[in-house]
């Protein structure tokens, strides 16, 4: 049976039984009085529990239930059991709130949650980066009295979503921004911003390196088609000399389209393949005598080619890929180098356990203008030289990524008329020096 019923029943019962001993002792008003200090004493003890029950209610949450017995002990029990059930949910989602704005605040994309009239209700700090916003002092202020762009102020008007919004940044020089806008709710919008500097800048990259490609191809094929041309038409009446000197011209572009290619290609795998393991080493030695070796070939005895190795030591990482990047810093030497220079191939360890391996010459030198878009591809700081020397225009491209394949970076220091240096600084991590008996015993 229910608590209350068997409650009342109990009090009912205890006023029964006073009645009946007053009306034993003394009839029928002193039945009746007794009654009414029952009543009254009850009435009483109700009105102390409700006004205990008013000051818990009333009360800081958590605060101990009133003791008490009976009816309302357990109503007290009752009502603390659904207090702390509705705290543990408060809390639940409390935490699960929390959670939520910790994970927007940590979205690389902006988010700004828009009320009636475009009024700002919420944003996570990337979207106060990308507009320059404060979303305490912002709130409620309406989007377009802060970000005053008229595109941007006629997208929202427009209300025509289906596709974003790029929108220069009036904050940083050079940021670019895709909105895109997202109805829910009532009234209500979702405002997405995301930087798109870095994928606006890799597709100019594209779009130049295309038309980097088609332009050095286009020119020796242009340059052997023409030579061709004059061949097919003329050469019963050309002399053995010029027919000669047609085709070697015709030859040499051939072969410099094929550099080209190759270039390519190589650029295209490394870019594309994993990073090189830890498990293959390289010695520093063996690989500056090679490259040396391929760089006094193609000096064919103009230069003075130095190889100075240093301490004896191995590289971790592709062999490869380390020869490709030191062949091309030393044909670079080479091919700047006037005749009579020097070319110095150089290895030293340095007192962090990094290494060093450095190309230096003695040749034209660099302006410093130049310097820092020397790995762009195809970028030339003399188009006629560079293609007088044979150079693809993507070599120092390559040495940048091969370097950054084997966490490497490539530092350039040059001045112009006195030569150039190209140094690659390896980390301690690629390094391999023999323990100190096995040099001595070596």
């Amino acid at each position: 049976m229910n608590p209350v019923w068997l409650g009342a029943l109990a009090r009912t019962g205890v006023i029964g039984m006073l009645a009946l001993a007053a009306w034993l002792a003394g009839g029928a008003r002193a039945a009746l009085a007794a009654i009414v200090i029952a009543l009254a004493a009850a009435w009483l003890i109700e009105l102390r529990h409700l006004a205990r029950l008013r000051r818990w209610l009333g009360g800081p949450q958590g605060a101990a239930t009133p003791d008490a017995s009976g009816v309302w002990g357990e109503t007290f029990s009752a009502l603390a059991r659904r207090a702390r059930s509705a705290q543990r949910t408060r809390n639940e989602l409390a935490a699960a709130l929390a959670r939520f704005t910790d994970a927007a605040h940590a979205m690389p994309d902006g988010v700004i949650v828009l009320a009636g009239g475009d009024a700002i209700e919420w944003m996570n700090r990337t979207a106060e980066s990308h507009f320059g916003l404060d979303r305490r002092r912002d709130r409620g202020v309406p989007v377009t009295n802060l970000v005053r762009q008229p595109d941007f102020v006629g997208y929202l008007r427009n209300a025509d979503f289906g596709a974003p919004l790029a929108l220069e940044s009036t904050r940083i020089p050079g940021q670019r921004l895709s909105l895109q806008v997202v109805p829910f709710g009532s009234e209500r919008r979702l405002l997405v911003s995301r930087d798109i500097t870095q994928i606006v800048a890799l597709e100019n990259m594209r779009r130049d390196f295309v038309a980097n490609v088609s332009h050095e191809l286009k020119t020796p094929l242009t340059v052997v088609g023409g030579f061709l041309e004059t061949l097919a038409e003329n050469l019963p009446a050309l002399e053995p000399g010029q027919a000669e000197r047609f085709v070697g011209l015709a030859l040499e572009q051939a072969r410099h389209m094929q550099r080209l290619i190759e270039d390519l290609l190589t650029l295209a795998r490394i870019e594309s393949a994993a990073p090189p393991a830890l498990d293959e080493e390289v010695e520093v030695a063996e690989l500056l005598a090679e490259v040396g070796r391929e760089a006094a070939a193609l000096s064919s005895g103009r230069h003075g080619i130095e190889i100075e190795a240093g301490e004896a030591a191995r590289l971790l990482g592709s062999r490869s890929e380390l020869r490709s990047a030191l062949a091309n810093l030393a044909s670079n030497a080479v091919r700047y180098t006037p005749e009579g220079g020097r070319v110095a191939l150089r290895w030293r360890l340095l007192e962090d356990g990094s290494g060093l391996l450095s190309i230096e010459d003695n040749g034209i030198g660099i302006e410093a203008r130049h310097l820092p878009r020397l790995t762009e591809r195809f970028y030339r700081v003399d188009q006629g030289r560079s293609r007088d020397t044979g150079g693809t225009g993507l070599g120092l491209a390559i040495v940048k990524h091969v370097l950054a394949r084997h966490q490497a970076r490539l530092e350039i220091e040059s001045t112009p008329g006195a030569g150039s240096r190209f140094s690659a600084r390896f980390p301690p991590s690629r390094v391999r020096t023999p323990a100190p008996g096995a040099q001595a015993r070596s």
